[in-house]
C-alpha cells in the first residue's frame, strides 16, 4: 500500500482526490501524472534540503477551473521512523503552499503530523521560505522524528516545484 512502485495506490490516489475536491469544490477538474525527475534537479534539491527523494519520481495533480490551472498538487513520500509517510502539498501556480496533508501514516507513534493545525504552518511559504523546526516550524512532543522528515519534505518539494513547473 506504499508509494514505493511505479503506480500509486488506487487508495492514495482516491485520497489525494478528495483532499482536492474538499479544498476547490466539485467545479474543478484535475489530471495526475507520474513524473520522472531530471537528476540534475533531484541532486541540487536532495544536496540542499539533505534529504533524499523516496524515489526518482513524483506524482502531479493538474488542477484545473474552466480551461485554466490554478493549481498543481504534489505527492511524494519521506521516511519517518521505520516506514514511509505520504504526504501532499498544493501549490497555486506561483509556487506558493496552499494546502498540505498527511495521506498515509503508516507509524505506530508520530501520527501528530497529520493535525489540521500544525500543517497549516506551510500555508504561504514557497522556495524562498525557511523551515526551520522549532524556529518557523512548531515541533511535537513524542513525533519529533516525524515532524523533521515531513519538514524537509515539504521544502524539498517547494524547491523541486519551480525547477519542474515548465514540465507540468
Amino acid at each position: 500500500m506504499f508509494l514505493l512502485g511505479s503506480q500509486v495506490q488506487a487508495g492514495i490516489k482516491g485520497d489525494v482526490e478528495k483532499v482536492i475536491r474538499n479544498k476547490f469544490g466539485d467545479s474543478v477538474s484535475f489530471s495526475m501524472q507520474k513524473l520522472v525527475l531530471e537528476k540534475i534537479n533531484k541532486l541540487a534539491v536532495e544536496k540542499k534540503v539533505h534529504q533524499r527523494f523516496f524515489n526518482d519520481f513524483i506524482y502531479v495533480w493538474s488542477i484545473r477551473k474552466a480551461d485554466s490551472v490554478v493549481a498543481y498538487g504534489l505527492l511524494d513520500n519521506v521516511k519517518g521512523k521505520a516506514m514511509p509517510i505520504t504526504f501532499l502539498v498544493i501549490y497555486d501556480t506561483s509556487g506558493k503552499i496552499l494546502n498540505s496533508q498527511v495521506i498515509k501514516y503508516r507509524e505506530p507513534y508520530g501520527g501528530e503530523i497529520a493535525n489540521k493545525k500544525w500543517n497549516n504552518q506551510f500555508v504561504g511559504r514557497s522556495e524562498i521560505s525557511d523551515y526551520v523546526v522549532g524556529d518557523e516550524i512548531d515541533g511535537i512532543s513524542g513525533a519529533t522524528i516525524s515532524v523533521y522528515s515531513m519538514t524537509k519534505g515539504v521544502m524539498k518539494l517547494s524547491l523541486l516545484f519551480p525547477l519542474i513547473k515548465s514540465q507540468l
